[in-house]
């Protein structure tokens, strides 16, 4: 498919940023919401940006500044694989967070870890609310279709040269309207594929940031407590256990050192690292900065945005 053709792709109208703001800057409390048509990547731009103004005081991209682009060139995901989609066909937003509680106490930086699942529980909650399709979360970073990967998720800090904590930028991808032409592994999907509509990527936007914000304000509220209750309902803990397909299966986690270890996924511990049940029943926790690649047992689900 050419690139004038996939422009006629369902889904790949143009994004709608003027009503993301209207709707969502005031009634979010967003800081800012800025929208590119193309990009290298969101989450690096927001760290170049972040980086030109260390040492000169106030930021201008507080928590939760928001940028999203139509196109990424030069994406980035977990060991730096890379990908193109095309224009139109997925989406990428990228959050600066910097998390502090209701008194304005920063939170302890052990609690960062839950950032990315978090980002996910609201992702599968966004497509439930838009497509009404139920994703499952593939620890620690990715969103499965059934077997196959539909969105990636990349963390990144940023530590700032004053000295203040670090700051985290939360960028995720959403394959859209990808066709089964432009995947970039068969073991991917898109929401088009899926046979999930509306394909309205402002609205899949609009829906993940609602979903976002009011859990990660309930979560900086707790303290970064994971099993604290969020958004009167069950606590970070409790829905990821039941959103993480991971758990139950037979995973093999390759560690650093050149070594895999297999087991049983057996629960996400405080800190929403994956605790593995081996056949000589020891248990290995396997944390995410541990993890160089995890795969499920079976069908090869990376590939797909990050």
């Amino acid at each position: 498919m050419d690139a004038q053709d996939s422009q006629h792709v369902e889904g790949r109208e143009p994004f709608d940023a003027g009503m993301l703001r209207n709707g969502l800057v005031q009634a979010l409390g967003l800081a800012r919401l800025d929208h590119v048509d193309t990009t290298g990547s969101t989450n690096a731009d927001l760290l170049a940006a972040l980086a030109s103004e260390d040492g000169r005081g106030r930021s201008e991209y507080p928590d939760l500044s928001v940028l999203i682009a139509d196109h990424q060139s030069t994406g980035r995901g977990r060991l730096d694989r890379h990908w193109e989609a095309p224009p139109r066909s997925a989406l990428a937003v990228s959050i600066v967070l910097r998390p502090v509680n209701a008194q304005g106490r920063p939170l302890p930086t052990d609690s960062y870890s839950w950032f990315s699942l978090l980002a996910a529980e609201a992702w599968c909650l966004a497509l439930e609310d838009i497509c009404g399709v139920h994703a499952g979360v593939k620890w620690p970073n990715d969103l499965l279709l059934g077997e196959r990967k539909l969105a990636g998720i990349l963390a990144q800090l940023h530590f700032p040269a004053d000295g203040q904590p670090p700051v985290v930028v939360l960028g995720t991808g959403v394959n859209v309207s990808l066709t089964a032409e432009e995947l970039p592994v068969p073991t991917a999907t898109s929401l088009l594929l899926a046979g999930a509509r509306p394909l309205d990527r402002t609205a899949l936007v609009a829906a993940y940031l609602r979903r976002f914000v009011q859990l990660y304000r309930d979560y900086c509220n707790s303290d970064g407590d994971p099993d604290a209750g969020l958004a009167g309902g069950a606590s970070l803990h409790h829905r990821l256990t039941q959103s993480t397909v991971t758990l139950g299966r037979t995973v093999k986690a390759h560690l650093p050192g050149d070594r895999d270890v297999v087991g049983r996924a057996e629960r996400l511990d405080h800190h929403g690292s994956l605790v593995l049940l081996t056949e000589d029943g020891l248990e290995h926790t396997v944390t995410a900065g541990d993890v160089v690649h995890l795969r499920l047992h079976g069908p090869d689900v990376a590939g797909g945005y990050a």
